[in-house]
Formats: structure tokens, C-alpha cells, sequence
């Protein structure tokens, strides 16, 4: 293909590479290198990598699988606050994600476990979509986590 997207059909190496112009700012870029015979165009390489790029990010884009979305709260946090994170962790169990809850623990608050699990379980109590827990609540690094599901 020449750089305005005409077929110049099945061409001899030498005879593509004598339509290039020195200084034109146009290349022979060969496209599909396995094809038979090879596939080359005529046109800038930037604007050839430019594009390719933009392909490349827009199928990452499209690839990108979303793990579970967290919900970080504190064993001492207000009522409030605490509606505020479970309204949060609706919103996500509404739109299908798994949702994983993170309770933060810190200094002596680790070692009373009984008291961190019945924090956690208030506050569970308050999502009000329907959900089941994929394991049981695991303490561990800087506190305690749960997981959850949509039913």
C-alpha cells in the first residue's frame, strides 16, 4: 500500500524500495512479515509506531481483569464511617466483584482477636446486599481480612 492506502499489489523488493524518497519522510514498513509474500506499506514509521502503540494500549485495556475490590476499615472507626464503607462494599457486591474487607489493627488491638472478629462481624452485619463468605476471616500482616461474594 502506498501512504495514500491505494494496493500497489504483489511488488519485487527493489522495485518497493525504489518508490521510497529520501527526505520524503515516508518508509517501507513491512506489516505482516509471516504472510506469503511478506505484507509492506509505505508510510511514516512514527506514525506507523504511533498507532501500533495505541492498539497494543487499547487491548491492554481490554484485557485488564479486575480482582477483588478491598474495603479498608478500622476496629475503632465511628458508626458513620463505618455505614459510609458498607454502602461502599454494596456498590461492589452490586456490580458482581468479590469483595475483600480489611480490617486494620494496630499495636495491642492485634493480640485481642475475639474483640477484632466481633468488630468485624458488626460490620458485616451492616451490608445489606445478600453475600456469602468465600473463607473465614484470617488475621494476618497489619490485621484481620474476610472475604466476600455476591449470592
Amino acid at each position: 500500500m502506498d501512504e495514500k492506502g491505494q494496493n500497489l499489489g504483489v511488488l519485487k523488493r527493489e522495485e518497493a524500495l525504489a518508490l521510497v524518497k529520501p527526505g520524503s519522510g515516508v518508509d517501507l514498513i513491512e506489516i505482516a512479515p509471516s504472510a506469503k509474500p511478506p505484507v509492506a506499506r509505505l508510510m511514516s514509521y512514527d506514525k506507523y509506531r504511533y498507532e501500533r502503540e495505541k492498539q497494543e494500549k487499547k487491548e491492554r485495556m481490554a484485557q485488564k481483569t479486575s480482582g477483588p475490590k478491598q474495603v479498608q476499615i478500622s476496629a475503632r472507626a465511628a458508626q458513620n464511617d463505618l455505614l459510609i464503607k458498607s454502602r461502599q462494599a454494596d456498590k461492589f457486591l452490586g456490580e458482581e466483584h468479590p469483595v475483600e474487607i480489611q480490617m486494620r489493627l494496630r499495636g495491642r488491638e492485634k493480640y485481642n482477636k475475639d474483640w477484632a472478629r466481633q468488630k468485624l462481624n458488626e460490620f458485616m452485619k451492616m451490608i445489606t446486599v445478600e453475600y456469602r463468605v468465600i473463607g473465614e476471616p484470617k488475621f494476618g500482616g497489619r490485621g484481620m481480612m474476610a472475604q466476600i461474594t455476591k449470592k
